[in-house]
């Protein structure tokens, strides 16, 4: 990375850090001086909306939408810590320390991952401007919700098993929590491994590769069924507190299988088969999201 590039990079990762202190600060005013409702939870969104605002103001200033990608991973973390700090279990509750040790390897992955990834405010993710671009004058309202209020509350419904195991006495068996934790941290590991190999085909791939190989060749979008797995299993803590509310907890969980299979994969699929040709022999052979061993070759 030559001295321009590197220097690029940084000044967009300070411009970003200072976003997010500032949309932080206002989220945390809000809590401790704003009006307060009857439920910790509605206040809490009310906080996290906030932020979201100010965070699109950056987007708007820089005319980056990327402002908003690490809002992903860096908003949950805290909320959790908020709210059992604000419960009554304490700070000795095992299953709480489970949770939120799934939640800070999540976190840092997937935060640090973005960082390393990251190449300076020059670049935006590409699905932003299609968005913008799709939605025509109605690109300004698009950008507001499409990008950055409407994630948001797609990883609020996904967090709120969470405000439930950390603010509620469990009534559930501790080994759906051992389960929870297992297949969180199995879903952080699957995420590590693929975006791992994804990093080194790129590292090495010449025009027209595809990505068929390792966990690659067991799911065509093994990164996205990693994301999904670590959201069912705060679900799963959830049931694990309230097995009672179990029709409702999986609610994020579902919301995020639809985000995947509704826009993200078929948005990165088209995308891949016009730059890709060979891509379509990929999908012919690798299960679309759920691993699986891949089928035959086909032969004609």
């Amino acid at each position: 990375m030559s001295t321009l590039e590197t220097s690029r990079r940084a000044h967009g990762l300070v411009r970003i850090t200072i976003a997010y202190v500032i949309a932080v600060a206002v989220a945390a005013l809000w809590l401790i001086w704003g009006p307060a409702t009857s439920a910790l939870w509605l206040d809490t969104l009310i906080a996290d909306l906030l932020a979201t605002l100010v965070i699109f103001g950056f987007s708007r200033h820089y005319r980056n939408s990327s402002f908003y990608d690490a809002y992903w991973s860096v908003i949950p973390p805290l909320m959790l810590v908020f709210w059992w700090w604000r419960g009554d279990l304490g700070i000795d509750d095992l299953r709480s320390w489970m949770l939120t040790i799934v939640v800070m390897v999540w976190a840092v992955r997937l935060t640090a991952n973005w960082v390393s990834t990251f190449p300076g405010l020059h670049h935006e993710d590409w699905r932003y401007g299609m968005i913008r671009e799709s939605a025509g004058r109605w690109s300004w309202p698009a950008d507001l919700f499409a990008i950055h209020v409407i994630p948001t509350l797609q990883v609020f419904v996904g967090m709120l098993p969470v405000y439930v195991a950390v603010t509620r006495p469990s009534d559930g068996p501790f080994w759906l929590v051992v389960v929870a934790f297992v297949v969180g941290l199995g879903a952080v590991l699957l995420e590590s491994v693929a975006d791992r190999q994804l990093r080194v085909f790129a590292d090495h791939r010449r025009p027209g590769d595809v990505m068929d190989r390792g966990v690659w060749s067991w799911s065509r979008h093994p990164n996205y069924f990693g994301e999904f797995s670590f959201w069912f299993a705060l679900a799963l803590f959830g049931v694990a507190a309230a097995p009672t509310d179990a029709w409702w907890l999986f609610a994020g969980a579902v919301i995020m299988l639809a985000l995947f299979e509704g826009a993200s994969i078929p948005m990165m699929e088209k995308r891949s088969l016009e730059r890709r040709p060979g891509y379509q022999a990929v999908i012919d052979r690798v299960p679309r999201f759920l691993p699986r061993p891949p089928r035959a070759a086909s032969h004609g």
